[in-house]
């Protein structure tokens, strides 16, 4: 019953191409390199500014904003001062009304206090048709003052009450070997399963070939059992900020 539940939640956010495990830069990569010469790209929560080099290369056109709170242990890390940060208040983004084409945000939603109010003020800054991706924590042990974690189910349900569109899901790292790491303290020798299709999404993949099942079917099982999503979120054309 409650496969068939997330099923019909989820089916229309399912990617039918690959049920491949992935992380935040997937989508950075995918989306950013349609942007549109002199795009204003967001970091959420930008931390010490590792993604002005990612976008440096998937958009080389785009100018990088990252914004962040303060004396957060990642802000109070950072050393670089070739990019444009800003801090903010948690839910009010420094940023004018449709004045984004792109906001990214890699594993900092679980961090975030107020989510909703947030998320209503990610609609406001995107420019009509403009997208929000990243991912988030699913079945992910507490780390770096987490608040939050997020099904795929509550996170639609989220995203969709804000008047934000929920495009796509895929997963991340499954939730045993993320849980397992973090149970070895952050054991380096497992990193290697952000990277690679991590040993429980390898099992999917499997079950998946040996009983016909179709990509997004996989998908949706990995997503059931993964400690990490990544999301496509996006603001419809043709509405205003309170989604009129």
């Amino acid at each position: 019953m409650e496969v068939t539940c997330m099923w019909d939640e989820l089916k229309d956010c399912l990617p039918k191409d690959s049920a491949k495990q992935v992380s935040a830069a997937y989508y950075a990569q995918k989306l950013g390199r349609d942007l549109p010469q002199g795009a204003v790209i967001l970091d959420l929560g930008c931390g010490t500014g590792v993604s002005l080099d990612l976008f440096r290369g998937a958009a080389p056109g785009s100018r990088w904003i990252g914004v962040d709170i303060e004396h957060s242990p990642e802000v109070d890390a950072r050393t670089r001062a070739d990019g444009e940060f800003r801090t903010y208040d948690g839910v009010n983004i420094p940023a004018d009304d449709r004045s984004i084409d792109l906001i990214y945000s890699r594993q900092v939603f679980e961090h975030v206090r107020h989510p909703e109010p947030l998320l209503s003020d990610i609609l406001r800054v995107l420019k009509p048709g403009g997208s929000f991706i990243g991912s988030t924590s699913h079945l992910e042990p507490y780390h770096s003052f987490s608040y939050w974690n997020f099904t795929p189910f509550g996170f639609k349900r989220l995203v969709e009450a804000s008047g934000l569109q929920l495009v796509e899901l895929r997963p991340g790292i499954d939730a045993i070997a993320l849980i397992t790491r973090a149970y070895r303290n952050n054991d380096a020798t497992m990193n290697r399963w952000f990277g690679e299709e991590s040993p429980l999404n390898q099992q999917i993949d499997e079950w998946a070939r040996g009983n016909n099942q179709s990509v997004q079917q996989a998908a949706l099982r990995k997503l059931s059992f993964c400690g990490q999503f990544c999301f496509w979120v996006r603001r419809p054309e043709g509405m205003d900020a309170q989604g009129a």
